[in-house]
């Protein structure tokens, strides 16, 4: 089955505090779990500041710039995985090295009929 591992942070604060990780403790974590066959894509997103948002109101397309609502967390990144069942995704989550200093909400995949 697949999950998806959103990884949330307080982007201004991500990198300053005492247990923020390294970017190389990251990328040799993605690798571990590459490794391990679970992984099906990884991502680190660029700065909030980049992001637009699109919304379809009444036929009418409204883009503004930044992310959809004010949030103290902003997304940072994704892992999308193949794992067995929930647990096996849950214990894949608790070691993504943001998680010390953000969050990771797991979620699984809906399959749509393409």
């Amino acid at each position: 089955m697949k999950y998806l591992c959103l990884v949330y942070s307080e982007e201004e604060r991500l990198h300053s505090l005492p247990d923020s990780p390294a970017d190389a403790e990251c990328q040799a974590y993605a690798e571990s779990v590459a490794g391990s066959g679970r992984m099906l894509a990884a991502e680190a997103l660029e700065p909030v500041s980049s992001a637009t948002t699109v919304r379809m109101r009444g036929g009418k397309v409204t883009i503004t710039d930044g992310p959809f609502a004010e949030t103290k967390e902003q997304l940072a990144g994704f892992y999308l995985l193949d794992a067995q069942n929930l647990d096996e995704a849950l214990e894949v989550a608790a070691g993504i090295p943001a998680a010390r200093v953000g969050s990771v909400e797991v979620r699984p995949i809906r399959q749509l009929r393409v």
